[in-house]
């Protein structure tokens, strides 16, 4: 199969990942094979091939946001038939009941294995998924527009209800991405108003299109203070400017799996109550309500394409900015 392959993590601009012939892999116990269609790219993919995670294996095919078709099916598989269309997301398995398993939190397993980092992701012609980690795609939803789901979607509405907003409150969108960008139509639909803070103009005037009451940059002052916010961005800097626009009592989420440095600032930012929450990962339940979720709003995705051998083009575009919703790598047919 043709893959994208990365061997050593190096600069975007220097082209880590390789166009390689690798054997068309053959599903184990419990696992499907997807004929992958397309693979939408990630941030966590630029992490990945820079060198910004701990890489436990290489080479290594990223990709975690994958739409594909079951093509085979491996010992004990049962939960999908051959041709069935299916997701597979950043959450590859985790080890067992684990204490936080047990505690519904397999988001936080210690010895979580994650697509594109432990098993060969959705860069490639073909991927191997756990079954039970690969989900439904809802109808009406193409390939493309459905891939920017299976990640920034479903770790954005994570990170919705991890920021404890409700109906009718104000929320502060940092960053306007592919997870942003999403979760923007998430919170119009719970009736939300959302302010966003980017430092781009068409990402400023994609969020207007989308809700957004008010767009401007994160040094600036929101027409009011805050009740929940989400930092999508992985700038450390951004915290203390996101506390300061936060009312007592609200919580700031941030949606980062790395993040720059976050700078010193005063108590007085995180007094009156405020709370600064991580967000890590997310459990197939989150998963099987975001899908259905985006059903309902109808989420619509917004996508440029490229084709499998440009993804260090697309990952590159991504880095400086130069993406308007989410990239997808369009793979097969």
């Amino acid at each position: 199969m043709r893959a994208m392959v990365l061997y050593a993590p190096k600069p975007i601009e220097e082209r880590p990942l390789v166009e390689a012939t690798l054997p068309d892999p053959v599903p184990g116990s419990g696992q499907v094979r997807l004929r992958v269609r397309v693979c939408a790219v990630c941030h966590t993919d630029l992490h990945t091939v820079e060198g910004d995670l701990r890489l436990p294996r290489l080479p290594i095919v990223p990709g975690h946001q994958i739409v594909g078709v079951v093509d085979a099916l491996g010992p004990g598989a049962g939960r999908y038939r051959i041709g069935d269309r299916v997701g597979v997301g950043w959450l590859s398995s985790i080890e067992g009941e684990c204490e936080f398993a047990r505690r519904g939190q397999e988001n936080l397993c210690p010895n979580a294995r994650f697509t594109g980092l432990h098993v060969d992701g959705g860069y490639a012609e073909y991927a191997l998924a756990d079954e039970r980690y690969a989900f439904p795609i809802p109808e009406g939803f193409s390939d493309l527009e459905a891939a920017p789901l299976l990640c920034a979607g479903i770790i954005g509405y994570r990170s919705l209800r991890l920021s404890e907003v409700r109906p009718g409150d104000r929320l502060g969108l940092y960053g306007f991405g592919a997870s942003a960008h999403i979760a923007i139509q998430v919170a119009r639909h719970w009736g939300c108003r959302v302010f966003v803070f980017s430092r781009g103009e068409e990402h400023r005037r994609l969020a207007r299109e989308l809700g957004a009451e008010w767009t401007g940059l994160a040094e600036e002052h929101p027409p009011a203070p805050l009740d929940a916010s989400v930092i999508f961005a992985p700038a450390g800097r951004l915290v203390p400017l996101a506390l300061g626009h936060l009312r007592p009592g609200g919580t700031l989420a941030i949606n980062a799996i790395t993040m720059s440095p976050i700078p010193e600032f005063p108590y007085d930012l995180l007094y009156y109550e405020r709370t600064v929450r991580s967000v890590t990962n997310y459990t197939r339940q989150d998963a099987e309500e975001f899908l259905r979720l985006a059903a309902e709003v109808p989420v619509r995705t917004q996508v440029e394409v490229f084709p499998l051998g440009e993804a260090n083009e697309a990952l590159e575009r991504l880095k400086h900015g130069r993406i308007q919703g989410s990239a997808v790598l369009q793979v097969g047919l």
